[in-house]
């Protein structure tokens, strides 16, 4: 797709620029722990996404990690993912900084710093969203991972509206957001929840309004409860932010970025998939995931079927059938079985996503 030509027709979306990265259509994959891996990043890309992010890597972890057939996989990008960003988790600003650096020299175009994990093994490491109740620690991040990351390359920022919703917690998030931008990161991506709340209860879009108002004319992304189309653009005209990350409602539904754009250009939502088009990209995605993973493309493949059933008719049955898949002849039994004959497709229920979790 080309983004340009779409945004033409929606003078009301503005395309999305990451410092001096071109993203275009604001509507984009989120980092996704478990999940947001080469394969899954390039069928969202195929599927109309303008940018992904990789899932989340401990700068630790970056540093020790070398190019073996069963790590490759954290750094692998290809030609088509661009631009890409890359997302990074870390304790000590020193260490973090140079786990950028190794982000950068593995050839992603954006770096983005994780402040808002809610996981609490890594808060208790004092990672993710920890840095919240610490902004001079964070914002010392923020500063080296800036200064070691070369001018070209945007850092952007990953954050929860605060550890709870104490006044405290409140003061702590605009002291870092502001402090953030006088750095230099390119854009902040908020999510409407708190660390504390974890996925539990609604996202607080009032909260994403009231950010962007505060930063200005400052890039806001947000985050939070987007398992629609619709719900990526209301997000968006509701609280005037810039661009949308969408996370746990793209887990096996590439097909929401499509569906985002022709709203935007004012026509009406698309049909679901239809059965043999679900097919196709199913086929697409373990494809790609035995070109990274060889023979643990199976096992992989497992957790994201599961999700791709959600838009089929049958879902209940199928993702049973897919729950218990162990090897590539499994994989294509049950796509004979379930997915033979076209049909219409379904929306995925709201409830698929409610207990997936991301960072």
């Amino acid at each position: 797709m080309n983004d340009s030509a779409l945004l033409t027709e929606t003078p009301h979306l503005p395309p999305l620029s990451l410092g001096p990265v071109e993203i275009g259509f604001p509507v984009v994959q989120a980092a996704l722990s478990g999940y947001s891996d080469w394969p899954m990043r390039v069928i969202a890309r195929r599927a109309g996404a303008s940018y992904t992010l990789c899932e989340v890597m401990l700068d630790q972890f970056l540093l020790a990690v070398k190019q073996r057939n069963k790590t490759r996989h954290f750094l692998h990008i290809s030609d088509e993912e661009h631009p890409v960003g890359g997302q990074l988790m870390g304790a000590e600003p020193e260490q973090f900084a140079a786990g950028a650096l190794r982000l950068v020299e593995a050839g992603f175009d954006v770096i983005d710093i994780n402040f808002g994990c809610p996981v609490k093994k890594v808060l208790g490491r004092c990672r993710g969203g920890f840095h919240l109740s610490q902004p001079e620690v964070a914002l010392e991040i923020v500063r080296r991972t800036r200064d070691i990351v070369p001018d070209p390359i945007p850092v952007t920022v990953k954050m929860r509206r605060g550890i709870d919703d104490s006044e405290q917690s409140r003061d702590n998030f605009f002291t870092i957001i502001d402090g953030a931008f006088d750095a230099g990161v390119a854009a902040v991506t908020v999510h409407g929840r708190t660390v504390e709340q974890r996925y539990k209860g609604p996202s607080r879009w009032s909260f994403l309004k009231e950010v962007k108002q505060h930063v200005g004319d400052r890039t806001i992304l947000g985050s939070g409860d987007l398992f629609t189309a619709d719900d990526c653009l209301r997000m968006m005209r509701e609280t005037g932010i810039d661009g949308v990350t969408v996370a746990r409602g793209a887990i096996g539904n590439p097909w929401i970025f499509a569906q985002a754009r022709a709203l935007a250009q004012g026509l009406p939502l698309p049909a679901p998939p239809t059965v043999l088009e679900q097919r196709s990209v199913m086929e697409s995605h373990y494809d790609l995931m035995q070109q990274m993973y060889g023979d643990r493309a199976p096992m992989l493949m497992r957790k994201f079927a599961i999700k791709y059933s959600a838009s089929h008719p049958e879902f209940d049955a199928l993702k049973v059938a897919f729950s218990r898949l162990k090897s590539a002849e499994e994989f294509v039994a049950v796509l004979d079985q379930y997915y033979q004959q076209d049909r219409p497709g379904q929306y995925p229920p709201s409830t698929v996503h409610a207990t997936q979790q991301e960072c």
